[in-house]
């Protein structure tokens, strides 16, 4: 709980946000990540609810890469592709956890280490995140990794948002800016090596517009946006990728 009485709930499984509650303009606090209100929900299986992700997130095309000459060959758990780290990834183990109170707000670390072939990938892993509760009232998501030999990693943090409040129905209203001339088409969505400018496609949201305008047209089986977008600005730097918002 940061000076200004947000809460954010963290667990050691999966290093998952399992709860976080913001304030709207009034002041009312809301819940407004998706999840459950207890660990059985989570181990009986979850779109990777407020997780961790890892190794590798997102998908691998049919579940191998080449490396350093080598081809190494992954769990194909979203046959035939590679998904968010395989059948046990990081949103399925327990992480070690430290608290902290910092100069910026309670911070929580964690971190986790992935040994040598842990679901196929080479080398061993060490991974940390630390969750920062700000009294400027962010949540900051801070990740790395370290690795003894050559590897793929590719974390992210994965919570699902609703700033209503996770119990207050569909999000088709909230309006959605990205900061992404581009995406990556794919079939369905995993990447097929194109690049393509999202004006005048249902991935167009540079001037921001409402979540269910384009759902539709977005297509996918459940239809809606399931894509990579290309951020724009010089790779490598921290810099503005979307802001949601709901009117109400």
């Amino acid at each position: 709980t940061n000076k200004n009485g947000l809460i954010a709930k963290i667990s050691n499984y999966g290093a998952i946000v399992t709860e976080l509650h913001v304030p709207d303009r009034n002041g009312r606090l809301a819940d407004v990540v998706l999840g459950f209100e207890n660990l059985d929900g989570y181990l009986a299986g979850h779109p990777y609810f407020g997780a961790i992700v890892g190794r590798v997130a997102n998908r691998i095309r049919n579940a191998e890469f080449a490396l350093e000459g080598a081809l190494f060959g992954l769990a194909a758990n979203d046959k035939p592709h590679h998904l968010h780290g395989g059948r046990r990834g990081w949103d399925k183990v327990v992480w070690t956890a430290t608290t902290a109170d910092t100069a910026d707000g309670p911070s929580l670390e964690l971190t986790y280490i992935s040994r040598d072939g842990e679901e196929g990938y080479p080398g061993t892993v060490t991974a940390r995140t630390v969750y920062t509760l700000t009294n400027d009232n962010e949540l900051k998501v801070e990740m790395e990794a370290t690795t003894d030999r050559t590897t793929v990693v590719n974390m992210a943090h994965h919570s699902y948002w609703n700033l209503a409040g996770h119990a207050s129905g569909i999000i088709l209203d909230h309006v959605l800016t990205l900061h992404a001339d581009r995406y990556t088409p794919g079939t369905p969505m995993v990447p097929d090596g194109r690049v393509l400018p999202v004006a005048k496609t249902p991935f167009d949201f540079t001037a921001g517009k409402r979540i269910g305008q384009d759902l539709k047209a977005a297509g996918g089986n459940p239809t809606g946006y399931d894509h990579n977008f290309v951020v724009n600005g010089e790779p490598n730097r921290l810099r503005p990728v979307a802001r949601l918002v709901d009117a109400a």
